[in-house]
């Protein structure tokens, strides 16, 4: 997205504070002592909507309010009686607005730390006005009234917002708004609900309300709002709910809160969003997070690192001690989502504090969404648990009977189309189908949505229905080369999908392997993009065990968008540089899908000249990368390299390190029919799923297996401190 698009979003907001757009925008600062460092006091207003009257319930905005308080309680260290809750009918338009007042207003000094969070319906409304400006709003509870036959949007205008922000006396205020404001005039494809609500098309104010924002002008410096985050850079996006077996969340908190369990020194703004617009985008939804700032030069944002330099990687924490310190509670906050689903019992978990790390561990007894229980594998002796300790994963439980969820859009697809794709769904192996919106999935199934074209003899818009299939992501994007023709039978089009479901369900297997925070492999790598003077640039970077005091470079690059998610023009060329910064040698596998969502693989070609039994035949073999050695990947010729074409999609890629041998997944790959084998290449990946596979048995054989926990063959038994494995999501536009 171009600047000058971005800078729309925030045009109400500059209007109000009577800020130029000069002042704002700055990628490189910090929100190191707003959360993390020592202060007098940190207070926050937490707000979460699900139940609004005469408007569609949502079902993520509690859990909202929970995961934001439980990540600032055992987190940032915010005490549970200065976090104040307002959800459901407490969130009022007046009550925001009096705790919003009373619990951070009056009480903020100088030096203390705010921070609002907002989880609920968002609109647009138009003033009645001469200018009828369109405001963006939030929507309260008690939203819309009938006042004398007349509609009043009772609304929390965004100004209104950032005038109580300005109001504050603390110079560290953090306003997170998880919602959007345009409702969409024709219903698109989407597995997850969307965050939007279209108001009348014209509302009255209260007076209440413009006489509220009067005041809070006239109260006010242009110089104290330092951060808003909102779940999208562009107002046209839509907020979105991911949906798990046992709750629904807001996608941007999720994954913004989970990035920040994880999360440790030498990571600067850019890298945040980065990694939370790409888990975003992983999880299928395009919305792109952004964190606007006003510059400034007090400490509390002029450094390089969000985090505080004694913050530890974690996934979750102990929130309450049972059974005389036997049995412990635990919040897995910190749990990446593509795996959190999955997660089984007897996985383990180590105790941490600055100091060391518990070598009795935790093993999962049970889990019921983000909470479980778990116990000391064997008689704690002398070890003592607290609430609020940290936790880390050590083993990782997964079943390996996984299939690929098809959510079934009730919107295009009539009931009859339904129980068709649910007859020609079943007939392929490990797919299933689940009622989009009721339960998790991993891709929809739909029509193409209607379009509008316009009829010049009424001057007017017609809408066009469409009956041709496509596979999409949850958030509602067309998957590249999945749309069928005009007049398609539904069977005939799941039948065709079969190969393209093949190649998902591999992705969804080696997801599965994501654990940058928690591995005990230290490793960094960065993805680069060529340049014409025969030079990189770095695009994205991923570094393992950092509270080690690693630091991630601040290299500016042009490559990376504001917003924070990384964009790649076509026709770039890109390449890998991978350092093992550990005293181990670590094997390397590189696995993805490119921007058409076909899957492809790092190739390690080698021809043995010397071997009179091979007679120069090309083989493959490890890429092993010792200890403080740099690699380059893939290793290629001018002419050879990494290049970039269309479609404009995402292109994701998974870079797995193990410290044993891939011996398996080097073999799947080895079978398949390749046209070249005569240099190292990221090339397509003929077998998917066989490798998937490979890959998942290689971890499984390199970790220790504890047989005292008698699990059984139907699980994958990973431990964290033989495998690494980094995401690189980026968009090519």
């Amino acid at each position: 997205m171009k600047r000058r698009i971005f800078l729309q979003r925030i045009g109400s907001i500059l209007a109000v504070l009577g800020v130029t757009e000069s002042l704002w925008w700055t990628k490189g600062n910090r929100l190191q002592q707003a959360l993390a460092e020592a202060t007098p006091r940190k207070l926050a207003l937490l707000v979460g909507i699900n139940q609004y009257p005469q408007i569609p319930q949502l079902k993520g905005c509690l859990t909202d309010v929970e995961l934001q308080r439980e990540l600032l309680i055992h987190r940032f260290g915010f005490q549970p009686s200065d976090i104040l809750c307002l959800t459901n009918k407490q969130a009022t338009r007046e009550g925001i607005e009096n705790a919003f007042l009373e619990h951070l207003v009056k009480q903020a000094k100088p030096s203390d730390v705010v921070v609002f969070h907002f989880s609920g319906y968002g609109s647009r409304v138009k003033t009645k006005s001469l200018l009828g400006t369109m405001k963006n709003a939030l929507i309260p509870f008690d939203g819309t009234q009938v006042i004398k036959d007349e509609k009043i949007a009772n609304y929390l205008l965004e100004d209104t917002l950032l005038l109580m922000m300005q109001s504050l006396a603390t110079e560290s205020g953090i306003a997170i708004l998880d919602t959007s404001y345009y409702k969409p005039s024709i219903s698109q494809p989407t597995g997850l609900a969307i965050r939007s609500w279209k108001a009348p098309s014209e509302g009255q104010f209260l007076a209440e309300e413009i006489e509220f924002q009067k005041q809070l002008t006239n109260n006010i410096t242009a110089d104290k709002l330092r951060v808003l985050l909102a779940s999208s850079s562009n107002s046209k996006d839509l907020a979105k709910e991911i949906i798990f077996s046992d709750f629904s969340a807001g996608l941007f908190t999720y994954a913004l809160t989970q990035y920040l369990w994880e999360a440790t020194p030498a990571r600067n703004i850019q890298a945040i969003l980065s990694s939370v617009g790409s888990s975003m985008m992983s999880l299928g939804s395009f919305q792109k997070p952004v964190l606007l700032e006003k510059k400034n030069q007090t400490k509390a944002l002029a450094g390089d690192n969000f985090l505080s330099k004694n913050l530890l990687a974690a996934n979750g924490a102990v929130t309450a001690i049972e059974d005389d310190g036997k049995s412990l509670e635990l919040w897995l906050g910190g749990i990446p989502p593509s795996v959190l689903e999955y997660y089984e019992e007897n996985s383990q978990f180590s105790l941490l504090s600055t100091s060391s790390s518990s070598t009795v561990p935790l093993v999962l007894r049970s889990r019921n969404g983000l909470k479980a229980k778990a116990q000391f594998s064997k008689d704690k002796n002398q070890i003592s648990a607290k609430v609020g300790q940290l936790v880390k994963e050590t083993v990782r439980v997964l079943p390996k009977d996984i299939s690929l969820k098809i959510g079934l859009d009730e919107v295009s697809l009539e009931r009859i189309e339904r129980v068709d794709a649910t007859s020609a769904f079943a007939s392929m192996e490990k797919v299933s189908t689940v009622i989009a919106q009721e339960q998790p999935a991993d891709y929809l199934f739909a029509k193409l949505p209607e379009t509008e074209i316009p009829d010049k003899e009424v001057n007017n818009l017609i809408r066009m229905s469409s009956s041709r299939y496509g596979l999409f992501t949850m958030g509602g994007e067309l998957i590249p080369d999945t749309l069928g023709e005009e007049g398609e039978a539904l069977k005939v089009a799941v039948y065709r999908l079969a190969p393209k479901l093949k190649t998902l369900l591999a992705a969804k297997l080696w997801k599965l392997t994501q654990n940058e925070g928690s591995t005990g492999v230290s490793v960094k790598a960065t993805l680069e993009v060529l340049n014409n003077k025969k030079t990189s640039d770095a695009l994205i970077q991923r570094q393992t065990k950092r509270a080690l005091g690693m630091e991630i470079s601040n290299k500016k690059t042009d490559n990376v968008s504001s917003e924070g998610v990384p964009t790649v023009s076509i026709g770039s060329k890109l390449r890998y540089r991978v350092e093992n910064t550990g005293d181990r040698p670590l094997y390397l596998m590189l696995l993805g899908l490119n921007n058409s969502q076909n899957p492809i693989a790092l190739y390690p070609w080698h021809k043995d000249n010397d071997s009179e039994k091979n007679s120069g035949k090309s083989e493959l073999q490890q890429v092993i990368i010792a200890p403080g050695e740099t690699l380059i990947a893939p290793k290629t010729t001018a002419g050879f390299e990494w290049m970039i074409s269309g479609p404009l999609f995402c292109c994701e890629t998974q870079m797995i390190f193990s410290t044993a041998p891939f011996t398996q997944t080097i073999k799947a790959l080895q079978e398949g029919k390749h046209t070249s084998r005569d240099t190292q290449r990221i090339s397509p990946l003929l077998n998917p799923l066989e490798v998937a596979q490979a890959l998942l048995q290689d971890l499984n054989q390199a970790s220790f297996k504890d047989e005292s926990q008698n699990l059984s063959d139907d699980s994958w038994v990973w431990n964290v401190n033989n495998w690494a494995s980094l995401k690189f999501v980026f968009q090519v536009v």
